[in-house]
C-alpha cells in the first residue's frame, strides 16, 4: 500500500478521487494526472459516481518522485484499469483503504488517524512551505482560497509570523 499512501500524499486527494483514479487519467509525458471520478459505496454498493463540485474535477501537476512510484504500482497492477485495484480487480472499497491504513499506524506504532487527515498533511505540509494559498486550494479542488484560508489558518498565522521575522530582518539590516 506504499503508493498509494505516497500518492496521497503528494497531491492531497479525496478518499474516493484517490480510489477513482484510472491510468487512462494519467499523463507521465505531461507530468499530471487527472480528477475525473471517485468511489464511493451507495447502498452497500462500491461504484464509480461523479465528483462532488465542478471544482473537484482538476489536473494535478506531478513530481518526478510521484510519476517513479506510479510507474512502480503501473508494474504491480499490470493490466488493471484502476491505479489501486482491490484483490478482485474492481475499485478498492473506501472503508477497506482506511482499516489498511489503520493497520499500517498500528504496526509502525503511531496513533489511529483518519484517511481525511492525509489529506490535511499535504496541505500544511504545503503551506507551511511556502506554496501560496490559491495554489493549495486549486490541488484541493476547493470552491475558494477564502474556504482554505479558513481550514488551515493555523498554518497561514506561523507562516504570517515567519514572514514578520523575515521582514525584521531586512530591515534590521538596512539601518
Amino acid at each position: 500500500v506504499f503508493e498509494m499512501y505516497y500518492v496521497e500524499l503528494a497531491t492531497g486527494l479525496r478518499r474516493g478521487e484517490l480510489l477513482g483514479l484510472k491510468w487512462e487519467d494519467l499523463d507521465f509525458e505531461h507530468e499530471n494526472l487527472r480528477v475525473k471520478r471517485q468511489i464511493a459505496r451507495i447502498n452497500g454498493e462500491i461504484v464509480e459516481a461523479p465528483l462532488k463540485t465542478k471544482n473537484a474535477y482538476r489536473t494535478l501537476p506531478l513530481a518526478e518522485d510521484t510519476i517513479a512510484v506510479l510507474k512502480q504500482q503501473k508494474k504491480k497492477v499490470g493490466s488493471s484499469h484502476w491505479v489501486f485495484p482491490s484483490p478482485t480487480g474492481g475499485p478498492i472499497s473506501p472503508d477497506s483503504v482506511l482499516h489498511m491504513l489503520h493497520r499500517v499506524l498500528k504496526r509502525a506504532g503511531l496513533p489511529r488517524v483518519r484517511f481525511h487527515d492525509l489529506r490535511h498533511t499535504f496541505a500544511t505540509l504545503a503551506l507551511q512551505n511556502g506554496v501560496d494559498v490559491k495554489t493549495v486550494s486549486g490541488m484541493l479542488g476547493h470552491f475558494s482560497a477564502g474556504f482554505t484560508l479558513d481550514t488551515y489558518a493555523h498554518v497561514t498565522t506561523a507562516a504570517q509570523k515567519e514572514a514578520a521575522r523575515t521582514m525584521e530582518k531586512v530591515l534590521m539590516a538596512a539601518l
